[in-house]
């Protein structure tokens, strides 16, 4: 099982933090945080609920991860493996994830998928959510597989729609000439785009739109992946 102790800094003071494997009894605590981090017009439908924590804890616990600061439960990261082909990229959350109950966790696939991650607004100053995605990267590299993928929620979108495309939107935020929230954040955890996927979520801040972005485990062999 995976146990990570380290320090954040809220400016210039250290803090205890830990990162773990979450399990039942943390249940209540994860579904604060999905409602803390996903207010509306987020779909209320789509925050955790116990029958999928149980079914993360059971079918994948090393990819149930959770950070704490201070000893109280401040953001998790949720993951499964899958057979991704490169050739044929397009899916939706749902698809991809059994919305959200990832019953068809493939434990001899090849690529570990980011079901979700979710930092309470509170603590994102300190940097959780770098912390978290790394602690992932750990879990590729123990797994042995090719990489990690997941979609890329686009919440700044919404304000360009009317002037630009979804890929144009990205190849602004890879420029610098745009800021995203969340595709800004994937690149500076060393995330890559491969694809913008229409009709990925329901997410209205995104227009329905997500970037599937990978980290390749530098393990393999570049002609491997």
């Amino acid at each position: 099982m995976y146990r990570k102790t380290f320090y954040v800094f809220d400016r210039d003071r250290p803090v205890p933090a830990v990162i773990r494997n979450y399990t039942e009894r943390d249940f209540p605590d994860l579904i604060r945080i999905q409602q803390e981090s996903f207010p509306p017009p987020f779909p209320s439908e789509l925050w955790w609920n116990t029958e999928q924590l149980k079914n993360h804890v059971t079918l994948f616990p090393e990819g149930a991860l959770c950070v704490e600061v201070n000893g109280e439960i401040a953001g998790s990261m949720t993951g499964m493996i899958v057979d991704f082909d490169p050739d044929h990229p397009d899916h939706t959350w749902e698809e991809i994830t059994d919305n959200g109950y990832i019953r068809n966790h493939r434990p001899n696939g090849d690529t570990l998928y980011v079901v979700d991650i979710s930092v309470r607004p509170a603590y994102r100053k300190l940097g959780l959510g770098k912390w978290l995605m790394f602690s992932m990267y750990d879990v590729v590299i123990h797994k042995g597989l090719k990489r990690l993928l997941g979609g890329g929620r686009m919440p700044g979108y919404h304000k360009k729609a009317a002037e630009m495309t979804a890929e144009q939107y990205l190849e602004a935020v890879v420029k610098g000439e745009l800021k995203d929230p969340v595709i800004t954040f994937l690149l500076r955890c060393g995330r890559t785009p491969v694809k913008v996927i229409a009709n990925y979520l329901e997410d209205e801040e995104s227009c329905n739109y997500a970037v599937l972005m990978e980290w390749k485990n530098p393990f393999f062999a570049a002609d491997s992946l």
